[in-house]
């Protein structure tokens, strides 16, 4: 019984550990932050994931926000787009997302999109609401929490590289 206790123990330690993204809390809000904290995102980054090419292109804080645009390209084809934005609102930071089509064509509805709270700020690691960017020298982290059809949570990691 001992054994199956550390067991369990070492198990759900492992698990907390590996998670990479938070939840946003509406009792605790969003802290107080401006994109100059996350201005490390920018810049132009290349990965592999899907079995394909990913690229995901930040621009500089301007406008009191951040614009990002990502591509997979499999077999030499796009296969879809995102439109991402951050921006500064209410003293805060809130990360936007539209999906498209290889003809852009919108997978949301016109007025809907993902939109993700800020929860904390440390170095150079942003979290929001299941998403989380975290720069590592020149590479890039973006842990993504996917919604399965039945309901269970998978975090997901794409790892870029900065382009020259």
């Amino acid at each position: 019984m001992k054994n199956y206790l550390a067991f369990l123990l070492m198990f759900v330690t492992s698990i907390l550990i590996s998670q990479n993204t938070l939840k946003f809390n509406e009792l605790n809000g969003s802290p107080k932050a401006k994109l100059k904290q996350v201005s490390w995102i920018s810049g132009n980054w290349m990965g592999e994931a899907f079995d394909g090419i990913i690229e995901e292109n930040w621009s500089a804080p301007l406008g009191d926000s951040m614009m990002g645009a990502f591509k997979l390209v499999v077999n030499n084809k796009v296969e879809f787009y995102e439109l991402c934005t951050i921006s500064e609102e209410d003293d805060s930071l809130i990360f936007r997302l539209k999906h498209f089509s290889n003809n852009l064509k919108g997978w949301e509805e016109k007025d809907e999109m993902i939109t993700a709270k800020l929860v904390k700020i440390e170095n150079q690691k942003v979290y929001f609401n299941d998403f989380t960017f975290e720069r590592i020298d020149n590479e890039l982290n973006i842990y993504v929490v996917f919604k399965e059809e039945n309901g269970v949570e998978q975090e997901m990691k794409f790892n870029y590289k900065l382009k020259n």
